[in-house]
């Protein structure tokens, strides 16, 4: 991704790709946030964190960090990563979200989500993508089901966060769930 995706009018939000000169705004965010993200998810509060984090979506074949961002302020509430992108068979992807303290609540990571389907499954053209979510994180879950994702089960142990293996639920979507059935599938798909 290299440009703002604006793909639906009257959104409130914006997508665009992260990078170094977001360091300094995401880590004083992720910082303010700590009690909001606490024990759901482990993000960069030092420049080299920054730094090693962003090293992980040099490729965005595999992977990518998209900043959801105020539309009338450019404010930072929140990122949404498309990770482990497969191609072949499988045309799918992992999730993985977090909201900053300073905006959360006012429904910018819904939207926000909303756009990064659509981004996934029409320009990405994937065919399906999984969440990840701890029983507990009741946000999160919420998120998930009000885009229609569909719960498929629960894996003890399958993620390291806060110094532990925690269970997680999988919830997942599909571009035919949403009704987006790209018009031509990606080059990576088999013809058999």
């Amino acid at each position: 991704m290299t440009t703002t995706v604006t793909t639906r009018p009257g959104f409130s939000v914006t997508l665009r790709p992260i990078t170094m000169r977001d360091q300094d705004e995401f880590i004083e965010l992720v910082r303010a946030s700590v009690d909001l993200h606490h024990p759901w998810v482990s993000l960069p509060t030092t420049p080299g964190e920054f730094q090693t984090y962003l090293r992980r979506f040099d490729d965005p074949l595999s992977a990518e960090c998209l900043l959801v961002c105020v539309r009338d302020t450019g404010a930072m509430a929140g990122i949404i990563n498309i990770n482990s992108i497969i191609r072949g068979r499988f045309q799918s992807a992992s999730l993985a979200y977090a909201a900053f303290a300073s905006t959360a609540g006012r429904g910018y990571m819904s939207e926000g989500l909303g756009l990064v389907l659509r981004y996934a499954f029409e320009q990405l053209r994937l065919h399906r993508l999984e969440a990840q979510i701890q029983p507990g994180n009741h946000a999160s879950l919420k998120l998930v089901q009000r885009h229609g994702f569909r719960y498929e089960g629960c894996s003890p142990d399958l993620l390291f966060i806060d110094g532990a293996w925690r269970d997680h639920e999988r919830w997942a979507i599909t571009n035919t769930m949403m009704g987006i059935v790209p018009s031509a599938p990606h080059p990576g798909l088999p013809i058999h």
